[in-house]
């Protein structure tokens, strides 16, 4: 997995400066960051609607939308992939309860 996800990342920062009439990564990313993460909330809402209609396909699709607009919207923000990933690698073995409470408060 982290190989498919890494050649994306790095296909989004090859289309990120490419003429956006020739490239949607360039148009997204030509939009700024607002419409980026809006796309990111879109596909989020549809996975959970077709996960709801018991629409397996639907939700690969979904999923495979929330993946791609997740990395626009970090490489919009300067943040890797490796970044994520070693993220969810330190919380690898942690109770999700124990993770969360010693996240700081807000």
């Amino acid at each position: 997995m982290r190989a498919t996800l890494h050649n994306l990342e790095q296909t989004i920062a090859q289309r990120r400066g490419a003429d956006p009439s020739q490239s949607y990564v360039a148009k997204l990313a030509a939009r700024g960051r607002a419409k980026i993460a809006q796309k990111v909330g879109e596909e989020a809402v549809e996975a959970v609607i077709a996960a709801m209609a018991d629409d397996r396909a639907g939700l690969v699709g979904e999923s495979a939308d929330i993946f791609f607009h997740l990395l626009m919207l970090l490489a919009d923000c300067g943040v890797s992939l490796d970044q994520v990933l070693d993220e969810l690698d330190r919380r690898e073995g942690l109770s999700g309860l124990v993770e969360k409470a010693a996240r700081p408060a807000d």
